[in-house]
């Protein structure tokens, strides 16, 4: 009698056991777990790349932050990395033709105040920001550095933007480097021609991307490509060996709108 209670509960342990083990083995493959979306750029067309991101028709807006590690030969610093894209013709999205006019002649806008406003509500005091953008969106970037309440606020340590002019010239914080194609004629278009033509043309880090005549294709197609500014690292500066780490998985958009409904 004792025995056959006692096969009884083997028996029963034995079926659990079985029953565990059938179940587990219904799942195809290894359960996975997903590794955070860490991505090393490691030159300018990389971060042009990222900067495309803002050309989204207005479904998410023109602005990005993203967590990351700047690293550099003797350096490595924890950083926000600021992307602007530029002209966009979107509904109530301050990246129209009116806002490159404001921002040519170094005046303040709506996408401007919208970058210092997402900088402020979403970054904390203290950190170490770097920017890049295209276009308005590098004009912008030039403007917000020059901000005395970002300046008082946060390290800003570098800004690289793509067939940008020169704006706020001897106000600006962090080291600037400006990209841009021979045959785009964008990153002269800014009152600083006159006031600074020296700074203005001798600043400014050309490359021939092939598209003569094609001053167009050369603003908006040259900057993404590794044949052309594969040379410069993340920074912007030619032949430096600056690296980003970013977290994708951090990675926010914001939108710039004209009228905040």
């Amino acid at each position: 009698m004792e025995d056959n209670i006692i096969m009884k509960k083997s028996m029963r342990l034995l079926t659990a056991i079985l029953a565990v083990l059938l179940v587990f083995s219904s799942f195809p493959g290894k359960i996975k777990v997903d590794a955070a979306d860490v991505n090393t750029y490691t030159n300018a067309a990389e971060v042009a790349q990222l900067v495309d991101a803002g050309y989204n028709n207005g479904t998410k807006g023109p602005i990005t932050i993203t967590k990351g590690t700047l690293k550099k030969t003797f350096s490595s610093k924890e950083i926000y990395f600021i992307t602007l894209s530029g002209t966009e013709l979107v509904f109530n999205q301050s990246t129209e033709v009116l806002t490159d006019l404001f921002s040519g002649f170094n005046l303040k806008n709506a996408y401007y105040y919208n970058v210092v406003n997402v900088i402020l509500n979403n970054i904390p005091k203290g950190a170490n920001l770097v920017f890049a953008g295209h276009s308005l969106g590098g004009m912008i970037a030039q403007q917000v550095v020059a901000d005395a309440t970002i300046k008082a606020r946060y390290n800003i340590l570098n800004v690289v933007t793509f067939g940008s002019p020169l704006l706020a010239a001897g106000f600006r914080e962090g080291t600037i480097k400006r990209l841009g194609d021979i045959n785009d004629v964008v990153p002269l278009l800014s009152s600083n021609l006159f006031v600074t033509p020296l700074r203005a043309i001798l600043g400014l880090n050309r490359e021939n991307g092939g598209y003569y005549l094609r001053p167009v294709s050369a603003h908006t197609d040259c900057y993404v490509r590794e044949d052309v500014w594969g040379k410069y690292d993340v920074t912007g500066t030619k032949y430096g060996s600056a690296k980003l780490i970013l977290d994708l998985d951090t990675r926010k958009f914001y939108k710039s709108p004209i009228i905040d409904w």
